[in-house]
């Protein structure tokens, strides 16, 4: 495949003017006109379920509110996603403290740099990110994050915001509930489903649905996203999809030429595609069957102006981002009070490939082309339920198994390789990754404390295979155990102490363990390690929470410590031809991340409701006894806002204070450190008619330049194109929401 047009091609795009006049003749969709009186009814139904406490399910593996947990969970509903407006992973975790993601602008070239290509890289939480974070959609695990120099492979963009229902942050080691990855937190999400479309009066019909269109000026984009459910409480279906397009996302640099001084984005044409399908039925009283159908298509052409040079006339690249789902799942209520009460039983087939394709002509050199592809190909299954015993000290006891296999494959292809090396070639062998774990944990009631044990046992193996891989190949395998106990204290509706003790564990990845590249005329060559330990977390918790009356608050502390941390190194060779840097990942002594967060929240029977969260933490690595900063750990964050709810319309402003980063927690002394800065958010929606809401969002407010330390971690404090880096300064939000 080669780019057959530019991203300066814009024609069909959308366009602010255009998508304006499309909101506009959207207005008399069908269906939009409904009586008052039951629009009316709805709002109201819709209001009291905002202010019932959220509720999270996967993060305990019980029915619980996330007050119930003896650790740390936000839950953003449907209703919250759609108004964040989120266009992808990083505009939907923009409100949390403590969580980031790493997005850095498309600066990369066709064989050199990677940089910024991997888009939503992966979602940080309590400091550590990529791999080291479980991602789940419905229970299954999204692709892993890749590099090998240029070629780098995020997770974030396998995600379509609008089709979510719900998205729960887990924070603390979730290895005993969830498995391998979850050493310091979980993102747990959960798409649609027919029940989400078919509640109140639109059950009662049998049918609903919504069409929803929306531009946001930051990447000049415009999204369509429809969805409609229908059947009855025997039979169910829904039907979703979304499609943008969108450009390259702005900044506040200033330097709009075609050279590696460049700081304006690079010109680029953004699509992508995403489909749901969902059914589920009932069999017999008891027990209901759901199968689900998911596709997710992004494709991004960009024209790498920043990479012009006296010996490369222009970069061109093409990047593919495909996912595939199939999910069959069964379900069992047996409706009893004591015994086996539920067991939920799913099978999934998931494929997913991300394609980089690059073509640069050079000067005086051959031009040359790169097509890099890393899949992934899994299949697996889970179960678990839930037993309720009587007597004077009641449990309720979860126990399940999970099971995954997946086939994980690289190929790096293109024209005029690097010097010593044969095009296709694999930078690690084909390699079969299996998963087994199974797990128990209660939920004891002793009084006014709620105590809650869990175990979980995992075994990993790695088994690559040698056919169309050079290099020597090494099968790995291990197991670990994860408890954890959690305690919750009812002491008082307005104070609620809680603790929790947990341990997580990460298996080593096929690239870590078997690896083998060398470029002598650089000086380098990387190696596996098939001596690789699986990385382990152990974490505390400690916290406070009540509500008195109108006011809900909640303070917590958290040390995690890491041991066999996996990070690659230098360890041996000084760079030169004769004596190349030999390049391996090894498991460091050990890592430490502490820090605090806070929240409350005033929501009065009145108009008004205030939020205000902070958090902050430090870390730090050890390896052969020296210690330094870990870079991964962002500076302290606080936000607030006000928001006035008056009903048919709301407006509120949002408030967010990135704290500078200190010197003395960056690993690196010639490393850029952002400094502080403030910036502020308007948001507000209006209610046009029962059936009819128009959102409306002006982001940085004040056009504040400024940079986020996750975006720029690693950029040299004397790079000349540091503005490159900055946040997108003022922009706006508009969709245009009709439900029937």
């Amino acid at each position: 495949m080669s780019p057959d047009k530019t991203p300066t091609d814009r024609a069909g795009a959308f366009e602010p003017r255009l998508l304006a006049l499309s909101l506009a003749l959207a207005l008399p969709l069908p269906g939009v006109a409904q009586s008052v009186a039951a629009g009316a009814t709805a709002s109201a139904e819709a209001a009291a379920a905002a202010t019932l406490p959220k509720i999270t399910i996967t993060g305990s593996r019980t029915d619980l509110e996330a007050d119930e947990l003896p650790f740390t969970a936000t839950v953003q509903d449907a209703e919250a996603i759609a108004r964040r407006q989120a266009r992808d992973l990083k505009g939907l975790v923009a409100d949390e403290v403590g969580v980031s993601v790493q997005q850095q602008p498309g600066r990369f070239t066709a064989a050199g740099s990677g940089t910024g290509r991997a888009g939503n890289a992966g979602i940080n939480i309590r400091g550590l990110e990529g791999n080291q974070v479980l991602m789940l959609l419905d229970g299954v695990r999204l692709p892993q994050s890749f590099s090998f120099g240029p070629f780098v492979t995020g997770r974030g963009d396998f995600i379509e915001p609008e089709l979510l229902a719900s998205a729960e942050i887990l924070r603390g080691p979730t290895s005993a509930q969830l498995g391998s990855d979850g050493l310091a937190g979980a993102l747990v999400l959960r798409t649609l489903a027919p029940q989400d479309l078919l509640r109140g009066e639109r059950g009662a019909r049998g049918l609903g649905g919504f069409v929803r269109l929306g531009a946001d000026s930051a990447d000049s984009s415009g999204m369509l996203t429809a969805a409609v459910a229908a059947g009855t409480p025997q039979l169910r279906g829904l039907v979703a999809l979304t499609h943008r397009r969108g450009h390259e996302l702005d900044n506040q640099g200033r330097n709009d030429t075609a050279t590696v001084n460049r700081t304006t984005p690079n010109p680029a044409d953004v699509r992508s595609t995403s489909a749901l399908l969902k059914m589920d039925g009932e069999l017999v009283a008891s027990q209901r069957w759901e199968a689900a159908l998911e596709s997710r298509r992004r494709q991004v052409d960009t024209q790498v102006l920043s990479a012009v040079s006296s010996s490369s006339l222009s970069t061109t690249t093409r990047d593919h981002t495909d996912r595939d789902r199939l999910s069959l799942g069964h379900q069992l209520r047996t409706g009893g009070t004591t015994g086996l009460t539920e067991l939920d039983t799913r099978v999934h087939l998931q494929q997913a490939e991300t394609r980089q394709y690059s073509a640069e002509d050079r000067a005086t050199l051959a031009d040359r082309t790169r097509d890099n592809r890393y899949r992934e190909r899994a299949v697996g299954l889970s179960s678990e339920g839930r037993i309720q015993t009587g007597g004077e000290m009641p449990q309720r006891i979860s126990f399940g198994v999970d099971l995954s296999r997946t086939r994980i494959t690289a190929l790096r292809d293109g024209m005029v390789p690097p010097a010593g090396e044969t095009f296709p070639a694999r930078p690690f062998p084909d390699t079969d990754h299996t998963l087994l774990g199974a797990f128990v944990q209660s939920e004891i009631e002793t009084g006014d404390i709620t105590w809650m044990p869990g175990l979980r046992h995992d075994r990993y193996r790695l088994d690559p295979s040698a056919e169309g891989y050079s290099g020597s190949v090494t099968a790995l395998s291990g197991s670990a155990w994860s408890p954890r106990l959690g305690a919750v204290w009812r002491l008082d509706p307005a104070l609620q102490p809680y603790a929790q003790w947990a341990t997580g564990f990460r298996s080593p990845e096929p690239d870590q363990v078997n690896s083998g590249f060398s470029n002598p005329a650089s000086g380098y060559t990387t190696v596996g390690n098939a001596a690789l330990r699986p990385e382990r977390s152990r974490g505390i918790e400690l916290g406070l929470r009540g509500q008195a009356q109108a006011l809900r608050w909640q303070l917590a502390a958290f040390d995690n410590r890491y041991r066999d941390f996996i990070e690659q190194v230098a360890v041996s060779g000084s760079g030169t031809v004769a004596n190349p840097t030999v390049f391996q990942s090894i498991n460091l002594d050990r890592a430490r991340i502490r820090g605090v967060e806070a929240r409350a929240s005033w929501d009065p029977a009145g108009p008004w409701k205030l939020q205000a969260a902070a958090a902050g933490a430090r870390g730090s690595k050890t390896r052969a006894g020296s210690s330094s900063a870990l870079n991964s750990v962002d500076p302290w964050q606080l936000k607030a806002s006000a928001e006035y709810d008056a009903g048919r319309w709301s407006a509120g402003l949002h408030w967010t204070h990135l704290a500078a980063k200190s010197r003395s927690r960056i690993d690196g002394a010639t490393l850029f450190a952002p400094g502080r800065a403030e910036v502020l958010d308007l948001r507000g929606h209006w209610q046009i008619s029962p059936t009819l809401r128009l959102q409306a969002a002006v982001l940085n407010l004040t056009d504040r330049t400024y940079w986020r330390w996750s975006d720029v971690r690693g950029l040299a404090a004397s790079s000349s194109v540091i503005d490159g880096y900055t946040a997108p300064g003022r922009s706006a939000q508009l969709a245009l929401q009709a439900d029937f």
